[in-house]
């Protein structure tokens, strides 16, 4: 008999993720997820989902690196397995170039990816512009396919999701024992997070089957996915800018730079435009606290705050989010876990 009552606020990939760990682990918890939006409508369906990560000011290295190998690990079991095509999860390898040296030219995640090594002089040729480059095999995750297959997962393990506008937390308290909160940028009001801003991405996906190789400028403003069924490129990283219309000077400057990079994409064909908001703070929030809500301490748990890195340290911080979730049950009088 379930009878803890847990809910996740947030249905994108951080959401999901947190959703089916409690749910998995914890079989006496009913987890239900509420979110005004759903896969494909949320900003992780246009994610490129590829792994690596930029670190973070505040928040401990290991604590960092555990995340990103919780993933990796995670997302590679899958990426090996009879579910990969179901579930969006592939290896793939490419070229990470950059203009200048960087300060750190093996960055904390090198040791998890497969096959880490810096580039040849032969290899940095063919990109003029660029002084250094590291070559690595990685996973992309297609969350377009990976979103319902968590879900799916979900359901699997006992949870339920509902499509519904949480405005408040307060009205969540009556109905539910623990609250997770995944809801990205929704938590600048939900959670009262001053700190949460938005950094808009827009993205294309072409046709260009003959591309397997990725390639990223280590500026993170130009990339090249190839995916199963399109190739991402991009993007752009506009900070403050909540625009979700297409941009038609950003999709002019994303063609130009991607093609300096790989003229063949001259003979790409579009297939859609895509805008979304990373939901961005200086360090992801992944803690804990009790708050006040009509009278009583409910126990809250949040996860936000990823910006682009939310595929990268999903399972990472779900696992981290399920921590805290056993330590409130464990804190809880007896009479509420009956």
């Amino acid at each position: 008999m379930k009878t803890v009552r847990v809910v996740v606020v947030g249905a994108g990939v951080i959401g999901l993720s947190t959703a089916v760990c409690i749910a998995e682990s914890l079989p006496f918890c009913s987890v239900t997820v509420l979110a005004d939006s759903f896969s494909p409508e949320t900003t992780s369906d246009g994610a490129a989902g590829i792994l690596f990560s930029a670190q973070f000011p505040d928040i401990p290295l290991e604590r960092q690196k555990r995340w990103f190998k919780d993933t990796f690990d995670h997302l590679l079991a899958i990426a090996q397995s009879q579910h990969s095509p179901e579930a969006g999860v592939l290896l793939s390898s490419g070229l990470q170039i950059f203009k200048e040296v960087p300060a750190n030219k093996k960055p904390f995640w090198s040791d998890f990816v497969l096959g880490f090594r810096l580039m040849t002089d032969r290899e940095l040729k063919r990109f003029p512009e660029h002084k250094f480059g590291q070559a690595f095999t990685t996973i992309k995750c297609e969350c377009s396919s990976y979103l319902p297959w968590l879900e799916k997962r979900l359901r699997k393990a006992g949870g339920q999701v509902e499509q519904r506008k949480v405005n408040n937390l307060e009205e969540l308290c009556k109905s539910y024992d623990i609250i997770v909160n995944c809801s990205g940028l929704g938590a600048k009001t939900l959670a009262g997070d001053s700190q949460v801003y938005s950094v808009r991405g827009q993205v294309l996906k072409v046709q260009a089957p003959w591309l397997q190789h990725f390639i990223r400028d280590g500026d993170g403003k130009t990339y090249i996915y190839p995916g199963v069924n399109s190739v991402t490129i991009g993007g752009t990283r506009q900070e403050g800018d909540w625009r979700l219309d297409v941009d038609k000077g950003d999709t002019e400057g994303i063609l130009a730079r991607c093609t300096k990079l790989e003229p063949s994409l001259s003979q790409a064909k579009v297939l859609d435009e895509w805008v979304g908001l990373r939901p961005s703070r200086k360090n992801p929030r992944v803690e804990r606290e009790a708050v006040l809500l009509q009278g009583r301490r409910v126990p809250v748990v949040h996860n936000y705050g990823h910006g682009g890195w939310g595929v990268t340290l999903s399972w990472g911080t779900a696992l981290d989010a399920l921590g805290m979730v056993r330590q409130c049950l464990h804190e809880m009088p007896p009479r509420a876990r009956l």
